[in-house]
């Protein structure tokens, strides 16, 4: 290792220079199209021995093949059911396990990957950087074909040059590199509107199939129920998520900077108990002049019971199967009081479960699954994993005499405070954020355009996806939402603060402290706002205008509340066609200021 001292011995820090490695030095060769996965291994491996390292990739195109991929088994959160991937292995094109001090230095490179690969994976690290690098596969595993003709006994569509594909007995069968897709998933783009609508492949896996010109394909068959248009793109996919895009698991610290993420499998940026992640410049997106309309199967980045601070700044998400960016974690059930003081606790989403969601010295709340009421706290003393589903947890107190079979806990330690800020989000099937945290969330000067769902989703659930948890201070501002919500109507509310709460108890709110301020919101239909169960909800000085992007549907208040209190609404302009209506339930006249008329239902 070579080592750089600056000032003196005596009285002054020693400041340690990062020992550059060259990738090419240990037989990776750019531009080549050969297997650069050993070579970076040796490269990465070799950083393990210094105290600061860069590892250094001259620009050009590297490619990675599974083949001599480090094979990894991880289980990995709303990624796959036991049904859909039984068997957790995956292989992994650059794999930092145990690491500190490293970068990932790019100069501008494209990393190419080949069959199913998670890109790279970070586990049990710190202090590590990725940087100034485009990330791609030979064959994404979305596949795109854009409609020529379409009637109801016919389409004709020309297949994107990187859906490699082939007709076999009649039928059209989407391949790659050692996969072929058996579980489809479609969602329709109306690329010059910016749209993302849900579809079906059902009618072209029974219609017969053929060539009819290069890449081009005519389907025979039912297609009366089919709504594909020319100049729209049907993307499918294999709906089971196998793989993820990245994985960053157990560690701390973490820098992405200037990174183009083209296209990934199932999940895309998967954050696991990680902590301090800082992502700036992160573009999840299509190549340019790629010819391609989806980047992401699914998120473009998921956090999974992350702690410490996670910031997202100058990003942008566009073509996307979900959501771009998803912050939660997990409730699990109470299946069996064992003792006074510990409990057996289960994984319930049948995409999640197999990791350690809870260890020694972690705070827990304890709440009631239908109400999602918090009624005590508890600290690990602790706690193992018995089986794929279930943890056997002591606690170092007593449980709660309240604590009854079906209720669930939270792990409290595990939870981020997140800034979201100067991001793009577009082409989005669904929303636009998820956050349930109950640390600071800052979400400020983003676009939101045309999300196909709610561009901001608050919910915590003990019952369905079982992400957990209570939001406690979230503000939102300077943002521009622009004409979203088209796909969830009639409950197309731009911003949706919705806890699955199914028994609400007088008195207890879930959310707290949500502040919405100095947004401008243009839409083309009446739902802005809408929250359950919140305490201390302020809508100030926003703008809401009305667009002709879409007819509008039946008439409905802009904003809706339902059992929330210490709400302000103040302040806000409405343009000349917007009706600014507030309709409440299951609230009395002290839980609302408002300077809006009032509809009470």
């Amino acid at each position: 290792m070579i080592r750089y001292f600056t000032g003196l011995l005596l009285g002054f820090a020693i400041h340690v220079q990062a020992q550059v490695i060259d990738v090419t030095s240990y037989g990776a060769k750019p531009d080549s199209f050969g297997d650069a996965t050993e070579s970076v291994g040796k490269a990465i491996t070799a950083s393990k021995t210094q105290e600061k390292t860069v590892i250094s990739f001259p620009k050009g195109r590297y490619d990675f093949w599974p083949d001599k991929a480090v094979e990894t088994h991880y289980y990995i959160s709303n990624s796959s059911s036991e049904e859909e991937f039984p068997v957790k292995k995956q292989r992994v094109g650059l794999f930092f396990k145990g690491l500190k001090n490293v970068t990932l230095e790019g100069n501008g490179s494209e990393f190419v990957f080949h069959g199913k690969m998670i890109t790279w994976v970070i586990d049990s690290s710190e202090n590590i950087t990725i940087r100034n690098i485009s990330v791609n596969y030979e064959r994404p595993g979305m596949s795109e074909m854009t409609i020529k003709e379409s009637s109801p006994t016919t389409v004709i569509a020309t297949v994107h040059p990187d859906s490699k594909f082939d007709i076999i007995n009649g039928r059209l069968e989407w391949y790659g590199e050692k996969w072929v897709a058996r579980n489809f998933h479609a969602v329709l783009v109306r690329p010059e509107k910016g749209m993302l609508l849900y579809s079906t492949w059902e009618p072209f896996l029974k219609s017969k199939a053929e060539v009819i010109a290069p890449l081009t394909v005519k389907f025979t068959g039912d297609f009366s129920k089919f709504k594909g248009e020319p100049g729209e793109v049907l993307t499918v996919r294999d709906r089971y998520r196998d793989y993820v895009g990245a994985f960053i698991n157990r560690s701390k610290n973490i820098s992405l900077h200037n990174l183009h993420m083209n296209s990934m499998h199932g999940l895309g940026i998967v954050s696991q108990f990680s902590e301090n992640l800082n992502y700036d410049s992160v573009f999840v997106e299509p190549a340019q002049n790629s010819g391609r309309v989806i980047a992401s199967s699914a998120d473009g980045m998921h956090f999974s019971g992350c702690r410490g601070q996670i910031t997202i700044s100058n990003c942008r998400f566009s073509g996307l199967h979900d959501d771009p960016i998803n912050v939660h974690g997990t409730h699990l059930k109470v299946t069996e009081i064992v003792s006074p003081n510990s409990l057996k606790i289960k994984f319930m989403h049948h995409q999640t479960y197999g990791f350690e969601a809870f260890s020694a010295g972690d705070t827990v709340a304890y709440l009631h699954s239908a109400s999602l009421q918090i009624f005590g706290q508890g600290i690990v003393k602790t706690a193992r994993l018995i089986s794929e589903r279930e943890m056997l947890v002591e606690m170092q107190a007593a449980l709660p005499k309240e604590l009854k079979i079906g209720d669930a806990l939270e792990n409290t330690t595990w939870t981020p405070a997140v800034t979201i800020k100067n991001s793009r989000f577009e082409r989005i099937i669904s929303r636009g954020n998820l956050i349930t945290t109950r640390r600071k969330v800052i979400i400020e000067n983003n676009v939101y355009y045309r999300t196909g769902m709610h561009a901001i989703l608050i919910e915590n659930d003990a019952s369905g996806w079982y992400e957990s948890g209570i939001v406690t201070d979230l503000t939102v501002r300077n943002n521009q939402f622009i004409e979203c919500g088209f796909n969830s109507a009639p409950n197309n509310y731009v911003i949706n603060i919705n806890p699955e709460a199914h028994e609400l108890v007088p008195g207890y709110y879930v959310h707290k402290n949500i502040r919405i301020e100095n947004n401008v919101f243009k839409v083309y239909d009446d739902p802005v706002l809408s929250a359950l169960s919140t305490d201390g909800l302020t809508f100030i000085n926003n703008t809401i205008e009305r667009t002709n992007f879409l007819p509008p549907g039946n008439a409905r208040e802009a904003i809706k509340l339902v059992a929330c209190t210490g709400v302000t609404i103040n302040g806000n302009r409405f343009g000349d066609t917007v009706k600014p209506v507030l309709s409440t339930s299951k609230m009395v006249k002290k839980d609302l200021k408002s300077d809006i008329p009032v509809q009470i239902k």
